[in-house]
């Protein structure tokens, strides 16, 4: 793990041009080591986007970001060996099974003792009685359990979560949640959530999207639930840029 003093992520007037429209724009926020920012905003805010060039999935139009430290347009495969994802896209192959899956990924990401991680990893999911499955053949709960296991196979400093919570049903959801809470020490989780409760009960940081620019951003000790759902909704109403 990295020094927890070194800001998880530092962007500074970070933003993304697709055409003429601005879909992030001069966006710059500092989240510390070990934070929980659950990111909020109507649909075409830059949510996504801004979650694409953190995780160094977009490379920005301007701006800067570093993720641990590490430039991200300079060095973006460094950063890469710091960073899970987890989407409503599970980036797993259906055809392989769930051990090759995590195999594949342990080795990609140069894992130490390979057999050793993946059969902890499958425990830490709960999937070890189906690692020899070909994935195809899994839930839609099982399938993101094993993205979990797929994004910290590594052991990264920053996990990135893009809606995780689509189409999972509510036993689903409990499982995840317990796997997250296990996972969180030592680590900084930045989530995109349309579901403003769940993300603000799970949150240390808060940022509200509009037309891809930051309407607010702080502690959420420093906020008022009630007050914030106030907000939400009005930024809602702008629209998209």
């Amino acid at each position: 793990m990295a020094e927890r003093d070194v800001p998880a992520i530092k962007t500074k007037h970070l933003s993304k041009v697709f055409g003429t429209r601005k879909a992030v724009d001069n966006v710059s926020i500092e989240v510390p080591a070990g934070a929980f920012l659950s990111i909020f905003g109507p649909n075409g805010a830059g949510k996504t986007t801004l979650l694409r060039m953190l995780s160094t999935l977009s490379r920005p139009s301007s701006g800067s970001a570093q993720l641990m430290g590490i430039d991200l347009k300079e060095e973006p495969d460094l950063a890469r060996e710091h960073i899970g994802l987890i989407s409503h896209a599970p980036m797993l192959y259906s055809d392989l099974s769930a051990e090759q899956n995590l195999t594949l990924y342990a080795q990609l990401y140069g894992v130490v003792d390979v057999p050793a991680r993946v059969e902890e990893m499958l425990e830490a999911v709960e999937l070890k009685h189906r690692r020899l499955d070909a994935v195809r053949t899994f839930s839609r709960g099982m399938t993101q359990r094993l993205s979990i296991a797929r994004a910290l196979i590594h052991d990264p400093d920053v996990v990135f979560l893009d809606e995780p919570y689509s189409g999972l049903d509510p036993h689903a959801v409990e499982i995840f949640d317990e796997l997250i809470a296990r996972n969180r020490e030592g680590r900084t989780f930045v989530m995109v959530s349309h579901d403003l409760r769940k993300g603000f009960s799970m949150c240390t940081h808060a940022l509200v999207l509009a037309r891809g620019r930051v309407v607010a951003f702080d502690d959420k000790e420093n906020l008022d639930l009630d007050d914030f759902e106030a907000l939400y909704r009005k930024t809602v109403g702008m629209g998209v840029a």
